[in-house]
């Protein structure tokens, strides 16, 4: 009898958050979401010309 409770326990979990995931309404925020990794503030560091001239000298 627990296990059934459990079982519909975590189904309607899951309905309930597939529900908040695919909710059109979300789809602004999820949109700026995925961009966050690329929404570095940071600028790159610049690289060498001489692509050899980060290379260990050692053989």
């Amino acid at each position: 009898m627990i296990r059934g409770l459990g079982t519909l326990v975590v189904f309607i979990a899951f309905v309930g958050l597939a529900l908040w995931v695919f909710n059109a309404r979300r789809a602004p925020e999820f949109a700026e979401a995925c961009m966050l990794p690329f929404a570095d503030g940071e600028p790159l560091p610049d690289t060498p010309e001489d692509p050899t001239a980060t290379r260990s000298p050692r053989p």
